[in-house]
């Protein structure tokens, strides 16, 4: 039978997990005079919670490993690719923007609209992981699809990445818009591809009725990424950077992966100009 006190004890312990993670993930940034940190803390946040529902969960050992695992491979590359694409390298223009608007103390806005708030995030988009680890019984075909789609979010998600480093490397490419492999068919591979991880995940804990329960787990982390600080900032940021932005998302999708568009219409590139 299900434990729901034991589940819900669970949530605020994970609670807890996560946001006494970021807040040392916030102290890093002190020292390091950089918010961006909390960049590499955001996957990392969700490891956290994984392994709090992973060891006070009682379902079977089959399950919750599993479903650690998902978590600790795309959170683990996640937090280094970020640390290791970011060395060097100043704040985050997003971070300085986001808190430069508003009245009150930097330090105080930092820790409340960057790393608490991230953290409740990771929280709220990993209840599936947490009631996974109480479900009754181990992995059965509709999480083994979960776990197909979780792969192809990794896939997209590690792929987009190394492909757009290559690219930015190759000094021919300055003040050019990446159009190569997979961002050839989404303008965001690596967002779609964090969309089909948690997609995924869900997929697993779903499997059991009180898994279903947690839909708007990943439903809030399609729309952060599709409408809230994923893709429009990044696209605002692009569009001033890149002259060939326009063409480019005139002709690719803006998120789901489809074939290019052979002809772009004045009206496709004014579509994209007007947002």
């Amino acid at each position: 039978m299900f434990s729901t006190a034991a589940f819900f004890a669970t949530l605020g312990w994970c609670l807890l997990g996560a946001l006494l993670f970021m807040t040392v993930m916030f102290g890093i940034s002190l020292v390091l005079k950089r918010n961006s940190v909390a960049d590499i803390g955001w996957g990392l946040a969700f490891v956290t919670v994984a392994v709090i529902a992973t060891a006070l969960g009682d379902g079977p050992l089959s399950r919750r490993i599993l479903v650690l695992a998902m978590v600790a491979v795309w959170g683990g590359r996640l937090a280094g690719f970020i640390a290791w694409r970011n060395r060097g390298k100043g704040e985050d223009p997003r971070y300085a923007e986001m808190l430069s608007k508003g009245g009150g103390h930097p330090m105080v806005k930092a820790y409340l609209k960057v790393f608490l708030l991230q953290s409740a995030i990771a929280w709220f988009v990993a209840f599936p992981v947490v009631i996974s680890s109480f479900e009754r019984r181990g992995p059965g075909p509709v999480a083994w699809v979960g776990v197909v789609i979780w792969a192809v979010g990794v896939f997209f998600e590690a792929t987009g990445d190394q492909q757009l480093l290559r690219f930015k490397a190759d000094p021919a490419h300055k003040g050019k818009t990446m159009d190569q492999g997979l961002w050839r068919y989404t303008r965001h591979p690596n967002y779609f591809g964090d969309a089909c991880v948690w997609t995924g995940i869900f997929l697993v804990a779903a499997e059991h009725l009180p898994g279903v329960a947690t839909i708007l787990s990943p439903v809030a982390m399609v729309l952060l990424l599709t409408k809230g600080s994923g893709k429009p900032i990044t696209e605002r940021k692009m569009a001033k950077e890149k002259p060939d932005f326009a063409a480019y998302a005139a002709r690719t999708s803006g998120f789901f992966p489809l074939p290019p568009k052979r002809h772009v219409t004045d009206d496709d590139l004014e579509k994209v100009k007007s947002g």
